[in-house]
């Protein structure tokens, strides 16, 4: 929201008030209070009338500073908050002098200036950010309504990030965002997932601690400055210190809670029935049998909304006109393989057999003079399930768990947008602008949490479109409804990367795009993308997804990357437990794995799927792309070709490949099974060898299937001959070391050697767990 008109004057109505000069500055414990008068102080007149605005400084955990700013402090703290988990408390430190006043925590500090008013996050002594004159104001306008903002300083070159799942430019300078969920679909500057959290590449991230509404003036009111302001008399943030962009992840992450690890089976090909087309057990069965009659693993069927009758969404009753055996269903297509996912979402129409039951039960959000809050937009009549009611919370699951029962594996949860702002009661008296945005977090842990009980932890999984700061924990998210085209394609990918600089760990699309039909070209690049995601789903408005509805070609193209996608589940789920345990993504902007590379600060075509895969996505049919490779010697994973980084590229790639690069120095456990994503990653792994530098040493890890320490390989390199040691022993299981780009090796202690199209390729003898390779000079 935009409060000045230019340099000088201010919109009309407006009135703002800044700190103009630090009256006093009181320590207590842990916290640095500072009033700071809006006028000069020159004598005791002066204190009369007028704002005073109290800052208080605190420090919840390490490298992270609070700062909150209040005016009036005699409102009530209203619910929701962002459900905040709490650190290890750090050591914190507090200086007050005759010049300034400084808080620390950590290498993080915070120094308050009581000449004149400036506040200055510092790390080390390096400046990262600052608010000075006009940074932060109270605001009022003439219709009484109030705000507080504030103004946090832009360096040159510095670039911002995040903010959620945005569609927009994935550089947010010049961008105002308004941090509300909206159903916009993905070509708007609407977003599903909104967060209050930005990032920049000078090493700190910032968080405004609201679920209601938070207006982002990013660079575009001021332009060396990112401006947020809320509505009413108070505004809290938290300035976030890396270094590193990923350490701002691990710290933000901590805060607001680090994603479940999904089942490994949620990483294969889910296929859906689509949205509006028309389908039964017959159809569902022909497209599962016709997938495997071309021999494309499939591993979750999706039956989308229409599995419940039209009008009666959700009473969470099979369609007993197309489905009559849904039990009897749901057991045959299990034998057929594969997993099974339902529709839901948190609205009752009026014609459901639940609506006069939560009716009667006040299981509903209600309008102030009692009645169940109601709308025609979406479901006629439909009312929305209040999840700040336990036993409302506890109706819902219980109807989910009959699905469980009868053999329904996990939920794709839509919606949770569409919640109102205004004349809107909830149980337990929480603020309706609050819960607009917090309403899909309490949703989707509703759903989730209850698969945990029922499936078991690391079991559980849903498609959540809906979500806020902290709705991670409860993966997996998609990025909702795009178009069929090749700019839809790139904005969706935008999406997710902005996503992931927020601390999401797991994302996923509508491989072809939702609405329209994608042209053949669109729809075989968008398969090789969307099986380099972190999860992969095939699904559409008002046409089927299948391949063959394309033609024969797209066929070969699912079944490469379906069956890559498997080999490489050591590896992606690898990188899932550290999403898991650390926050990061598995698909990371190019910014988060190369701060140091400048070229990567705009980067938004391209992503890293976890620490070693570069992956560029082909947005034209001819096969055209422009890439951008960091700095050293990259291997085309599939090719074996080495391409020297540090420089732009274009290359051609035809619909069975793409720019999918190994990052040196790595270690890639590729598996034994390509059929399925769910299998033992520690049995039969070969441990490919990247571009290993002299002097330098590898470790790869390998978990179980439920996310557990597995084995772990360590290969360092002394000139020509590279040792590598497996731990713990494989207990017998057979596993290989490949050496990519070598061409032959000059001796082997331990196993025995043999060239491969793309290197050599060394057998271990049976038990051993340690190999000795020298190289032969041309290597």
């Amino acid at each position: 929201m935009k409060f000045s008109d230019g340099e000088w004057l201010m919109q009309p109505g407006i009135s703002a008030h800044y700190p103009m000069q630090v009256h006093e500055v009181t320590v207590d414990g842990d916290t640095l209070t500072v009033h700071a008068t809006t006028r000069p102080v020159r004598h005791r007149g002066d204190t009369l009338g007028g704002p005073l605005l109290t800052i208080r400084l605190t420090a919840p955990a390490e490298d992270v500073i609070h700062v909150s700013i209040e005016h009036f402090s005699g409102g009530t703290d209203r619910k929701p908050g962002i459900p905040l988990q709490p650190p290890p408390p750090p050591r914190v430190t507090i200086e007050n002098g005759r010049q300034e006043a400084v808080l620390h925590a950590g290498r993080l500090a915070v120094h308050v200036s009581k000449d004149g008013w400036e506040l200055a996050f510092k790390a080390g002594g390096r400046l990262l950010t600052r608010t000075a004159g006009r940074g932060i104001g109270y605001v009022q306008h003439a219709d009484g309504t109030a705000f507080v903002h504030e103004r946090l300083h832009l360096g040159v070159g510095e670039c911002v990030y995040g903010l959620g799942e945005r569609f927009t430019a994935f550089v947010k300078n010049g961008q105002v965002v308004e941090n509300e969920n909206r159903d916009g679909g993905t070509g708007s500057e609407q977003a599903y997932k909104s967060v209050p959290f930005y990032l920049t590449n000078r090493g700190y991230g910032v968080l405004v601690d609201t679920t209601g509404p938070v207006s982002f003036e990013v660079a575009s009111e001021r332009v060396s400055r990112v401006q947020f302001s809320v509505p009413g008399e108070r505004l809290d943030y938290f300035v976030i210190h890396g270094p590193t962009p990923k350490e701002v992840l691990r710290r933000l992450t901590r805060l607001t809670g680090r994603p479940a690890l999904p089942p490994a089976w949620s990483f294969g090909l889910w296929l859906s029935t689509s949205f509006t087309t028309d389908y039964d057990e017959k159809t569902c069965t022909r497209f599962i049998e016709g997938m495997r009659a071309r021999r494309l693993p499939l591993h979750v069927f999706h039956f989308d909304c229409f599995w419940m009758r039209a009008f009666n969404w959700c009473d969470f009753e099979w369609d007993p006109r197309v489905f009559r055996d849904p039990a009897g269903m749901l057991k045959r297509l299990h034998r057929l393989g594969v997993r099974i996912c339902v529709w839901i979402n948190p609205y009752v129409s009026q014609r459901s057999r639940l609506f006069a039951e939560g009716r009667a039960r006040g299981y509903f959000v209600r309008r102030t003079n009692g009645d169940v809050w109601q709308t025609d937009l979406w479901q006629p009549g439909m009312a929305i399930v209040d999840f700040t009611n336990p036993a409302a919370a506890r109706w819902f699951a219980g109807h989910l768990r009959r699905l469980l029962a009868m053999g329904v594996d996990c939920f794709k949860t839509d919606f949770g947008e569409r919640i109102p702002v205004e004349d809107a009661v909830y149980h337990d008296g929480s603020d309706p602008a609050g819960m607009h945005n917090f309403y899909p977090v309490l949703y989707n842990a509703c759903v989730f949490r209850l698969l945990e009980r029922a499936r078991g932890r690391g079991e559980a999984v849903v498609f959540a479109r809906s979500a806020y700061a902290s709705g991670q924990r409860f993966p997996v998210h998609w990025g909702g409804d795009c178009w069929s085209t090749f700019e839809s394609m790139a904005e969706s990918l935008r999406g997710g990367l902005s996503l992931g600089l927020c601390g999401f760990g797991f994302w996923s699309h509508d491989i072809g795009g939702f609405e329209g039909q994608a042209p053949a070209a669109v729809y075989k690049r968008w398969v090789a993308f969307g099986l380099l995601s972190s999860h992969s789903r095939l699904h559409g408005s008002s046409s089927y997804r299948v391949p063959w509805n394309y033609d024969e070609e797209a066929c070969d193209v699912l079944r490469l990357f379906t069956r890559l996608k498997c080999r490489l589940m050591p590896y992606l789920y690898g990188q899932a437990v550290t999403a898991h345990e650390e926050g990061l993504p598995l698909m990371r902007a190019m910014v988060l794995e190369f701060p140091d590379e400048p070229a990567a600060d705009t980067l938004d075509r391209q992503y890293m799927l976890g620490d070693s895969l570069l992956v560029a996505p082909v947005f034209t049919a001819e096969g055209t792309v422009n890439y951008y490779l960091p700095e050293g010697r990259w291997t085309h994973l599939l090719t074996g070709e080495v391409e020297t980084g540090g420089c732009w590229r274009r290359a051609q790639h035809g619909f069975l490949s793409l720019p999918l690069f190994v990052r040196p120095g790595t270690i890639l456990p590729v598996g034994a099974v390509e059929d399925r994503p769910d299998y033992d990653f520690t049995a039969g792994t070969t441990f490919r060898v990247y571009e290993l530098a002299d002097g330098a040493e590898a470790v790869c890890r390998v978990p179980t299937l439920r996310g557990g320490a597995g084995i772990r390989l360590a290969v360092r390199r002394e000139r020509r001959v590279l040792e590598a040691r497996l731990s713990p022993a494989a207990a017998g299981r057979p596993w290989k070391l490949q050496l990519a780009g070598v061409s032959r090796v000059a001796a082997v202690e331990g196993g025995t050697a043999e060239k491969q199209p793309l290197g050599v390729e060394i057998t271990p003898a049976r038990g051993v767990r340690r190999l000795r390779v020298t190289l032969a000079p041309a290597s």
